[in-house]
Order: structure tokens, then C-alpha cells, then sequence
């Protein structure tokens, strides 16, 4: 049997002390505003908030098969003519769904310079007529501090109006807020509701989250068939945590049809992904060739990876220290190929940065 994750609930969802830190991909693109004569910017794939929630479509003014011109433009990179374009229905209809596009422009600088002021302007305006893609932009605002000082009641607030309306992205994170306990008091049921709603939105993040919630039995009764579903759709999309839980489910026979080899596949794939507990997992059936032949080398390669990654496995170290000299140097060998590579990236990620 393989271990199950030794991660506390919470750590497992990535909260920390500062809720900012738990929402680093929510900021706004930070992407600089093109010169004026620019009619079209490159795509800056989907930035900012329109990304976290659903396309705007047609107002109710326009026929439901209208195509949403402006919004196309913006997907495309043609900012100006998305700006012109969102600013004619504006005129035309009061559309908030365009109101939230020029909010958009002017928060990440795309085609226009960039001014928080004014994107707040528009979200606010936007918001006042119901679009939850501009509550959840304003949310992020007042989380961030832009246009305004930081204020986590406010952005609360707004999460709280956007997730009303379904947005997904909102659910979730008025969801963590509801785990944290600080900002209200702590309700795992209330936060299993909004997790399910963003969960059936299709969010990675959430069906993992609210897997969890199903293994532990918090907020939900406890049912790990549930948990293990969750968990699949999350992998799927490529969700490492749930690409680890959903491998550990598999080999172990818990709340699906035990399935070693499938689970070997899972747990590389994490591994490659830079799971130290994916790698440890790995690096035990690579040793007993339960799910995957016996490989010595890579047992000890993944091992000594897992183990400079934080990962502790008294067994394993016991294993390599048992193997043959010339045989532990070929996995120490391989081993230290990928640190040296995984090192050099962050130097290159750090250097970036500075």
C-alpha cells in the first residue's frame, strides 16, 4: 500500500497566514500599454478577470446569436477596435458586459494607458447593472489595493455578490475565506456549497479542494468515491495535488477499482511536475516493481529528488544505501542532471526577477 499524503487540510489548499498569498493568479495582467498608433497588440491570452470568469455575451437588447464584436476583438489582441467597439454598445444600450471590456482595457494597460482609476470607473458601472465578471474585478481591486487602499471587507463584499451570480472563480475564493475563518466566521458547509459551484464550472482548483473536503467529511458527508471523482476531473486538468491524490486513490484500491500501473503513469507525471510526494511514490514502486518494473537507478534517482525537494522516506534511504556502488552512482548521477536543472531555472526565474 501506498501512503496517503501526509498534508493538513488546510496546507492542502495552499492558505496561508496572508490570504493575498493564496491569490497570486488573480492579479491583473501587468502587460504594458502599446503606443497609441498601435491598432493591434499582441494577444495577451485571455488577461485579467474576463479570464476568470465567463465571455461576456449580448446584452439582453441584442438577439442571443448576436456575436459579442467587441469581445471577439479583445480575444484576438485588437484592443483599440475593442475599445471603439465596446464603447459604441455602450452608447447604444448601456451593456455592462462592455463597460466590464473597457474596465479590462484601462486595468492592464491594452490599447489604452494604463489607469485604475478609470477601471474601476467602468467596473463599478458595470457591476451596478449585474455583471459578475466586474464584481469579481472589483473584488480583486480592493484585495490588491488598486484604485484604493487595500480593504478585504470590500473584497469580501464582492466576491460574495459575484459568486451569487454563479461566477466560478468568485465561488471559490469566498469559499477559502469561509475555510480561513478570519473574515467570517469558519463554515466548512457553507464553503463545500460554493466550492460545488465552482466545481461544476469546471475549476481544477475546486474540484480538488472539495474532493478533499469529501475524504475528510468536512462540510459534506464523508464519501471517498465522491473524492475520488472530483479528484479525476481535476487531473484531467492537470492539477498536480490532484494528480497525487487521485494516483494514491488508484493504487491503493480506495473509492475506485485498485489500478497500480495506471497509478505509476499518474504518479510520473506528477513526479515531472516537481511533486516531492509524487516523486517518493514513484520512487517506492520503481524499488518493489509493484505498478511498474523494478528499476533500481530511477527508484534511486526519484528518491534523492523527493528527498532534496523536503521529502523524508527512512525506507528508501535504506534501500539505496544497500545497492551496489556502481548502481547507486547511476541514480545519484541522474539525480543530480535534474537538481542541476530544476537549480538552474530558479537562478534563471530569480535573475528574472530582480
Amino acid at each position: 500500500m501506498i501512503p496517503a499524503r501526509p498534508i493538513p487540510f488546510l496546507a492542502a489548499l495552499a492558505l496561508g497566514a496572508n490570504l493575498v498569498a493564496a491569490w497570486p493568479h488573480l492579479a491583473c495582467a501587468q502587460s504594458a500599454a502599446p503606443p497609441a498608433s498601435t491598432v493591434r497588440s499582441k494577444p495577451a491570452a485571455k488577461p485579467g478577470y474576463l479570464a476568470q470568469g465567463a465571455a461576456p455575451v449580448a446584452s439582453a437588447a441584442r438577439t442571443p446569436a448576436a456575436p459579442d464584436l467587441a469581445f471577439g476583438a479583445f480575444q484576438r489582441g485588437y484592443f483599440l477596435t475593442a475599445f471603439a467597439l465596446a464603447e459604441k454598445r455602450i452608447e447604444q444600450d448601456s451593456d455592462p458586459k462592455s463597460m466590464t471590456l473597457l474596465g479590462e482595457l484601462y486595468a492592464n494597460g491594452l490599447g489604452v494607458p494604463k489607469d485604475d482609476a478609470k477601471a474601476a470607473e467602468w467596473y463599478k458601472l458595470a457591476a451596478a447593472r449585474g455583471d459578475s465578471n466586474a464584481m469579481f474585478a472589483l473584488a480583486m481591486f480592493a484585495l490588491n489595493g488598486r484604485a484604493g487602499p487595500r480593504d478585504r471587507q470590500a473584497s469580501a463584499k464582492w466576491l460574495a455578490s459575484a459568486a451569487k451570480l454563479g461566477h466560478p472563480q468568485a465561488a471559490y475564493d469566498l469559499a477559502l475565506l469561509y475555510i480561513e475563518g478570519q473574515l467570517f466566521p469558519q463554515d466548512f458547509k457553507r464553503a463545500a456549497e460554493l466550492l460545488r459551484i465552482a466545481a461544476d464550472a469546471g475549476s481544477p482548483d475546486a474540484q480538488y479542494a472539495l474532493g478533499t473536503f469529501y475524504k475528510e467529511g468536512r462540510g459534506v458527508p464523508k464519501d471517498m468515491h465522491e473524492a475520488v471523482k472530483l479528484w479525476a476531473q481535476a487531473a484531467l486538468a492537470d492539477n498536480t495535488d490532484a494528480e497525487v491524490e487521485y494516483a494514491i486513490a488508484l493504487y491503493n484500491g480506495d473509492g475506485v477499482p485498485k489500478n497500480e500501473a495506471a497509478a505509476a503513469l499518474i504518479f510520473h507525471k506528477a513526479a515531472l511536475h516537481n511533486s516531492p510526494i509524487a516523486q517518493d511514490r514513484l520512487a517506492i514502486i520503481l524499488a518493489t516493481g509493484r505498478g511498474a518494473p523494478v528499476s533500481p537507478i530511477n527508484a534511486t534517482k526519484w528518491h534523492l529528488i523527493s528527498r532534496a525537494n523536503g521529502e523524508t522516506n527512512l525506507q528508501l534511504d535504506d534501500f539505496v544505501d544497500k545497492l551496489d556502488p556502481a548502481t547507486r552512482a547511476a541514480g545519484e548521477k541522474a539525480a543530480k542532471i535534474w537538481l542541476d536543472a530544476q537549480k538552474a531555472a530558479q537562478d534563471l526565474q530569480n535573475g528574472a526577477l530582480r
